[in-house]
């Protein structure tokens, strides 16, 4: 039975947890994911995990950080003045918003505080910094 090799296109079906058991995200009652092995378009200890599987395998796999989103970096958390945040806008902490970039892409940042004055930015991804864990089922080598 082939495995799964880097150039493979392949379909899975996946649950996302932290290590407190905390599902974050999952295929469950949707379409499979579709993805190319070794094309950068998952997280590099995803890929890894899938690299040699066969259809029908399951494993758990365990992704540091390191090999997920990365560390959680502190550049990337900064204050914006609230004068420059939209008038209609009420921030919470928690809250998801997005920034444009000077490109012009928009980036998604979280409120991490509110202050009188300023507002404090975290644009690291959400799961930067955490270890992930990946219940993942080969489904397709195609």
């Amino acid at each position: 039975m082939p495995k799964a090799k880097a150039g493979d296109s392949v379909k899975v079906h996946y649950t996302g947890k932290l290590k407190d058991g905390t599902v974050f995200d999952s295929s469950e009652g949707r379409e499979p994911l579709a993805f190319q092995v070794g094309a950068g378009q998952m997280i590099k200890g995803f890929d890894a995990a899938v690299d040699g599987m066969e259809v029908g395998d399951t494993k758990t796999a365990e992704i540091p950080a390191a090999e997920a989103y990365g560390e959680a970096r502190q550049d990337l958390i900064f204050d914006v003045p609230k004068s420059n945040l939209p008038e209609d806008l009420k921030p919470e902490v928690g809250q998801q918003l997005a920034m444009s970039q000077p490109n012009g892409q928009q980036v998604p940042v979280t409120v991490k505080e509110v202050e009188e004055d300023k507002v404090i930015i975290d644009a690291n991804h959400q799961l930067a910094g955490k270890d992930l864990i990946f219940d993942i089922q080969l489904v397709e080598i195609g």
